[in-house]
């Protein structure tokens, strides 16, 4: 078995690997074989017709195949969704309204959904729109709609508001724990548990981390009076972020995180233990999981945990290191002796990573691209995690038939893992699979008020609102189910073949125009250490800043220069230009205009290039000399690479057009 700081090792070596080396390793080792897959096929389309004959499908299912991602009115809902509960105003508020529901054609749904709730709500779109919509009102007609809609307002503004909180309310079990305890009381006589998270985002300060820790607390000590089991499994559990802890969860405050917050969470792991119920870290973004794989490993290494089998941790398929952090948590708890829970999630934050790397500059995106490259991962996962299950519990979150078919398939013994899924989805899919398999099924449930509801919101939306997802094929008919239940293996292979996607890989943001600029990971050690040794070179190098001229300069007093964080470092010396040189140098610019336009832009991104070459010494230099962090070193240098490499492209659009009119 490899060591565990090989595993860690390992696990950064992958942070930005190549998407095909991955999954080939992936699929070679993990992946079923073809009679599996055409087995997990056909069970999978057995499902999907079940699911379809099905009497109840649940609300939000309904809801997204009507207005998913793919219609202008489901992305116009979308945005009120976003944006509604941030904006201040009640004019504001009409304006926003307006601008999303106006313009949208929602006759066009009216009587298409089998849910009498949806097709109330679109006759309701669709009047309000009218009743906003004054492009066709003409004459006195417009004064008098005028009239309605300015009456209207508060209705509509009131209405919407309702609309929009009874979508949160279809995820959201309840406003605080009491509550959602006894809401949950129904699916639990059906045999189900529940693992239970409270809403809200990162903390940003310490009052905000301290409320999170009381509302964390609280709910244990409610779940432990509800955990009637020895069998920590059959009990009710809670996940929890470890963001909402710490106001400075980051890499950069490593030393902090590692004494104030591990204190806090092993609070809240004794409070479980006490409690004898689960307690789950979450998954967050992919700069976070190195971080949060030191904070697991102190928690687990801390001897007051033994005997408690219900540590959980949240493993994202979606990202390209999800396989060797499963290594390494069954390498932990095999050397520690210990049995822990592993959550298996698709993944919740795919648009911010791709952005993040886009933006950032990176060199390849942390997580997969292709829906069919994460189903892949996912069921890799799966089959590696059910051969570990004499250290770890498995717990499959998923809402796909075709998942559930193939762990069902793998697995053999449904005794060794559980199925989850979010409050409010997947609800028929795992009632079937329950009373059919004898599978133990839990419900994740957020739990908080309306307030708290907006990114958890957008985020469900955004995995299940696109036309492609398998929540929002399930319902509609006019997908067949040999579609709905695809082999994602098949469909992996034929998007590698294909084209890439319409994603564009960071380094190609501005592709064809302009290379984008060279970015660094502050959040990645391999990249810290990068930046560490090229800039240790110059770390007592002295330069001399001076004129740069064809001819010698004529200044001659020069000034010391020196650290302003260490008077003892002297950095160099420095030359100021004089009138004479100047003059020198405005006359040397002529031959700038003999340049040819490819020539100039040769040279410009020849600069661009030669600056990131030497980012050591750039790094070096602006942190001696003006005291720059390594975060204003990077956005110093691509600020200046980026603007060469942009004006090197409006020089060549430029030569490339055609004079117009007369010319002397």
């Amino acid at each position: 078995m490899n060591s565990l700081s090989s595993l860690r090792e390992r696990i950064r070596s992958l942070h930005l690997a190549d998407e095909r080396h991955c999954l080939s390793r992936l699929t070679s080792a993990h992946g079923p074989d073809v009679e599996q897959r055409h087995a997990i096929s056909v069970r999978a389309q057995s499902l999907v017709d079940s699911i379809r004959a099905d009497a109840a499908p649940g609300l939000m299912e309904v809801f997204l195949a009507e207005y998913g991602l793919s219609t202008d009115e489901g992305i116009a809902l979308m945005c009120l969704a976003e944006a509604l509960l941030r904006v201040p105003d009640a004019e504001t508020i009409d304006d926003l309204i307006e601008d999303k529901i106006a313009p949208s054609g929602w006759g066009r749904h009216l009587g298409h959904s089998s849910s009498s709730l949806v097709n109330a709500s679109t006759w309701a779109l669709m009047l309000t729109g009218r009743v906003l919509d004054e492009e066709h009102s003409k004459g006195v007609a417009q004064v008098l709609h005028g009239a309605v809609k300015r009456l209207g307002e508060p209705v509509i503004r009131l209405a919407v508001k309702a609309a929009m909180k009874e979508m949160g309310n279809q995820f959201v079990l309840g406003e605080n724990i009491e509550s959602a305890l006894a809401r949950a009381r129904g699916m639990e006589k059906a045999g189900f548990t529940y693992s239970y998270d409270m809403l809200g985002e990162a903390a940003l300060t310490a009052h905000d981390a301290r409320k999170y820790f009381s509302a964390y607390s609280t709910a244990i000590k409610a779940l432990g009076r509800q955990a009637k089991s020895a069998d920590i499994r059959d009990n009710p559990g809670i996940s929890i972020k470890l963001s909402a802890l710490h106001p400075r969860y980051e890499v950069g405050q490593r030393d902090r995180v590692m004494t104030e917050l591990v204190e806090t969470v092993l609070s809240l792991c004794l409070l479980a233990k006490e409690s004898n119920i689960g307690l789950n870290i979450d998954a967050e973004e992919a700069n976070r999981l190195d971080l949060s794989l030191d904070v697991i490993e102190a928690l687990l290494r801390d001897g007051r945990l033994a005997g408690w089998n219900g540590f959980g941790v949240v493993v994202q398929a979606y990202g390209r290191r999800a396989a060797p952090v499963i290594d390494w948590l069954y390498a932990l708890a095999v050397e520690l002796d210990r049995n822990v829970m592993v959550r298996l999630v698709k993944g919740a934050y795919w648009d911010s990573e791709i952005k993040r790397a886009q933006v950032e500059g990176l060199a390849d995106f942390p997580v997969f691209t292709r829906k069919s490259a994460t189903d892949v991962s996912y069921i890799c996962c799966a089959a590696k995690l059910l051969s570990m299950s004499d250290r770890i519990y498995p717990q499959f979150a998923t809402h796909n038939a075709h998942t559930v078919s193939a762990i069902l398939e793998l697995a053999g013994n449904a005794s060794v893992f559980e199925f989850q899924r979010l409050h409010g989805m997947g609800e028929t899919l795992h009632r079937l699979v329950k009373s059919r398999e004898g599978t133990r099924c839990r419900i994740y449930a957020p739990v908080g008020a309306h307030r708290d509801l907006l990114a958890y919101l957008v985020r469900r939306l955004l995995e299940n609102g696109a036309n492609s997802s398998f929540v929002n094929q399930i319902v509609d008919a006019s997908v067949p189910a040999t579609v709905v239940a695809a082999d994602p293996f098949a469909a992996m292979l034929a998007d590698l073949e294909a084209p890439a996607p319409h994603i564009q890989r960071p380094r190609d943001l501005f592709a064809p125009v302009r290379v984008n600029s060279r970015g660094w990971d502050l959040h990645d050690e391999q990249d810290l250490a990068e930046i560490d040794r090229a800039r240790s070179q110059f770390a007592k190098t002295e330069w001399n800043a001076e004129p740069i001229l064809a001819v010698a300069h004529t200044g001659s007093q020069s000034v010391s220069v020196f650290n302003p964080a260490d008077p003892q470092d002297r950095i160099g010396t420095l030359t100021e230009a004089t009138i004479e040189d100047a003059e020198a140098a405005l006359l040397a610019a002529g031959s700038w205009w003999d340049c040819s336009g490819p020539e100039r832009a040769e040279i410009l991104n020849r600069a661009a290039m030669l600056y990131e070459e030497n980012f050591g010494e750039l790094f070096a230099a602006l942190t001696r000399e003006a005291g720059k962090t390594p975060l204003d070193a990077i956005a110093e240098l691509r600020e200046a690479a980026d603007f060469l490499r942009y004006y090197a492209s409006q020089i060549e659009l430029l030569e490339s057009r055609e004079p117009r009119g007369v010319f002397a």
